[in-house]
């Protein structure tokens, strides 16, 4: 199976989740009618909605049914779409370390035509050297195995390969200065990765830059984000916010747009992918 296939089956079951969710307001049924009519619960349909879970045939074939859905070319259409979407990921097979709903966002990850984020406490995880990304495993979690943090390493280095890909996104970087200056490793660590950031900067697809110090009080005042944007015109753009323990997905379009309008902001209040270059090299001198 392709990375491309398995993010692919990501994007399916958004879009059949969307189709979904507009069939059953279109008719005026509530989620707690649809989750009745398959045997499931109001949360199981909303999940379903936003395509966080797998699509059994027989519950997709009971919700075109009470959905008035009859004609015989669109159930088949939304029926194959919901087997293609149950295809599993490469990521699946690092189960044994990567919570479910971190799975999703591989998924989405890997689909995008343009990724851009905001990063404030480390280097972004596309953009670690293997040491680097060893040294933010062992600190945040203390008591794993060395197992266990050598196979998160294993998926960080296998979720890089998307921005080499053949259908590579661009991938828009704007990291805060703090981010660079925290050590994570020896000097020896800390100066390979100011060197691959370098090194990196330079590929077409990845614009980097770095919000400094001397700029002050900025736009991103409420921390990391990311934000995701699709080839397909189905798919809304999302923003993706991590947290410790979970993750959120905003999507609705004013949500969007105001990280939209603090991106550019940091893009454009931030020095140049040339001066950040520039920028690099002299921290690269002081480490």
């Amino acid at each position: 199976m392709t990375a491309g296939e398995s993010s692919g089956s990501v994007v399916r079951r958004i879009l059949l989740g969307s189709q979904l969710r507009k069939l059953r307001e279109s008719r005026g049924v509530t989620r707690e009618a649809a989750g009745y009519s398959i045997r499931a619960s109001e949360s199981k349909i909303s999940r379903m909605e936003l395509g966080r879970v797998s699509f059994k045939a027989r519950d997709v074939e009971d919700l075109l049914t009470l959905y008035g859905v009859t004609d015989q070319a669109e159930r088949e259409s939304l029926l194959s779409l919901a087997r293609e979407a149950n295809v599993a990921g490469w990521w699946h097979s690092y189960g044994d370390v990567l919570p479910g709903w971190f799975q999703t966002y591989i998924g989405l990850e890997g689909a995008a035509s343009l990724i851009r984020i905001y990063e404030v406490q480390f280097v972004h995880g596309l953009l670690q050297t293997e040491s680097y990304a060893h040294a933010v495993v062992s600190r945040g979690m203390p008591h794993a195995s060395a197992a266990e943090i050598d196979r998160r390493v294993a998926l960080r280095l296998e979720r890089q390969k998307v921005l080499v890909s053949e259908r590579a996104p661009h991938f828009h970087a704007v990291l805060d200065e703090a981010a660079l200056r925290r050590p994570y490793g020896d000097r020896s660590v800390m100066r390979g990765q100011l060197q691959h950031l370098i090194e990196v900067s330079e590929q077409p697809n990845i614009t980097l830059q770095v919000m400094p110090f001397s700029f002050g009080g900025h736009a991103g005042e409420s921390g990391a984000f990311t934000m995701l944007q699709f080839p397909e015109s189905d798919l809304s753009d999302l923003v993706y916010l991590e947290q410790l323990t979970s993750a959120l997905y905003l999507d609705k379009r004013e949500e969007v747009a105001q990280y939209q309008r603090v991106m550019e902001r940091l893009q454009k209040d931030s020095p140049s992918a040339a001066e950040t270059r520039d920028v690099l090299r002299g921290l690269l001198q002081l480490t």
